[in-house]
């Protein structure tokens, strides 16, 4: 087992890779940009190394700063939490030729599954299910590509390859605005990925975001942890997250299931991953793979009893999964809002001074969060300032649980979306389970008209 991880990444996965670490007796190593100096995770880490300015290009995404701070510290491994570096087929190479060990996949995985085309030609030969749409990347002849959507059939949607984090999609439901829509798809997809590559697939009008957890190591053993509802998004992004999925065909689930763990077993896969599929009319379509551990690994946690970040770093020392398939069994209901320094419904960045923080307790009550009273959230990076999660043994039990916890949090200095948390709470839709990742667009849209 390692001695000593270097953590690099900020905010509450920092904090949470940092108590996994503690708790397993390994010291860590905190890096961070000069905005970040006075955070939680700095303070409480065994060694920090500052890396650079504020602006993540300058500092977190600065790969030659962050080997040379784990030289300097004789850090072991480095864990990349999610987001920055996390699914960055390069710095896993780098980590790994610099003498130190990812905690995470190798990084031809990561480009294997990264490329949105690649990753669904993986999945075919697995046999898991794909959206309906091209085999490949669109061809540049006008004429070809109106002859493909003709095929898959109207609407259909465009998506960058290199694509991620709900960039680079476009919608189109008529003939007559298909090429400029491939045209311009294009154009962010290189300035955004640097990667011009689009492809097309069926647009599911009424779809379900549900997402597999899986585990792999480097013996051959592969396991899934259920499954995630993340369909309540705005703009494709994830505002609350729940597991099990609500009326969900559980042979179905475990059949889905199965299949991600051998496609994992195949492409050799190493680390913690999440399979997202749209999910309609009984059917599962893979749309993407993350490579990485996830915002929302908490509720599976909290489910299963499997501590998600620990199983990383077990695997990634060369250890076997301490789990079989049969030893998972889903237990009780966790739900997990997203707390953003923003507003509710406006969803203006809302950085500043914290005056007062107060979290909620209780049974079922888990709060991962980096901030706290008097803490300064910088403006340059992600809204997110923590995640509130409710556990109960039914989703009734959970949804009670979480509308006290929202009622007891107090934040003061700067504006959060708990208002937006507590509307959903109550939302008729909601609390019967089952909405699609159209449902909190229409919400607020029709809200706005009210106003």
């Amino acid at each position: 087992m390692f001695e000593k991880i270097l953590i690099a990444n900020r905010g509450e996965i920092a904090l949470r890779i940092q108590r996994a670490c503690r708790e397993m007796g390994i010291k860590t190593v905190a890096v961070h940009s000069v905005a970040d100096a006075d955070a939680k995770y700095v303070k409480l880490a065994d060694e920090s190394v500052c890396i650079g300015p504020a602006p993540s290009a300058q500092s977190y995404l600065n790969i030659p700063a962050i080997i040379s701070a784990a030289e300097v510290t004789d850090a072991q491994a480095i864990h990349p939490g999610y987001g920055f570096l996390s699914e960055n087929a390069d710095f896993s190479d780098r980590v790994e030729k610099s003498g130190f060990v990812f905690i995470g996949p190798k990084g031809d995985t990561i480009r294997l599954m990264g490329d949105k085309v690649s990753a669904k030609a993986a999945m075919n030969k697995a046999g898991v299910p794909c959206v309906p749409g091209v085999e490949g990347a669109l061809p540049e002849d006008p004429a070809e590509i109106v002859k493909i959507a003709r095929h898959i059939g109207y609407p259909v949607i465009i998506k960058a390859a290199g694509g991620g984090g709900g960039r680079g999609m476009r919608v189109v439901h008529t003939e007559a605005a298909l090429i400029n829509a491939v045209n311009m798809t294009r154009t962010e997809a290189q300035a955004a990925f640097n990667n011009p590559m689009v492809y097309m697939e069926k647009f599911l009008e009424n779809p379900r975001h549900i997402e597999i957890q899986i585990l792999a190591d480097t013996h051959g053993n592969a396991i899934y942890l259920g499954e995630r509802d993340c369909s309540m998004q705005r703009r494709h992004q994830k505002v609350l997250e729940e597991a099990p999925a609500p009326l969900l065909n559980i042979k179905l689930r475990d059949k889905i299931g199965e299949r991600c763990a051998e496609a994992c077993r195949k492409i050799g896969y190493r680390g913690a991953g999440t399979f997202e599929f749209l999910y309609e009319n009984d059917e599962f379509y893979f749309i993407e793979m993350n490579t990485r551990v996830q915002v929302e690994h908490p509720v599976t946690e909290m489910v299963t009893g499997v501590d998600i970040v620990q199983e990383q770093i077990r695997i990634a020392a060369g250890e076997k999964l301490r789990y079989r398939q049969k030893d998972i069994a889903l237990k009780g209901h966790a739900i997990e809002c997203r707390i953003n320094a923003e507003h509710p419904f406006k969803f203006t960045p809302s950085p500043g001074r914290i005056t007062t923080w107060h979290v909620p307790g209780g049974p079922g009550i888990r709060v991962d969060s980096h901030v706290y009273a008097n803490y300064t959230i910088p403006p340059n990076y992600d809204s997110m300032i923590g995640k509130l999660i409710a556990y109960g043994d039914t989703r009734d039990q959970a949804i009670a649980r979480m509308r006290v916890a929202l009622s007891e949090m107090a934040v003061a200095g700067i504006e959060t979306n708990i208002a937006l948390h507590q509307e959903l709470m109550q939302d008729a839709a909601f609390m019967q389970g089952g909405t699609s990742i159209h449902y909190l667009e229409h919400k607020l849209a029709e809200r706005n008209k009210e106003k």
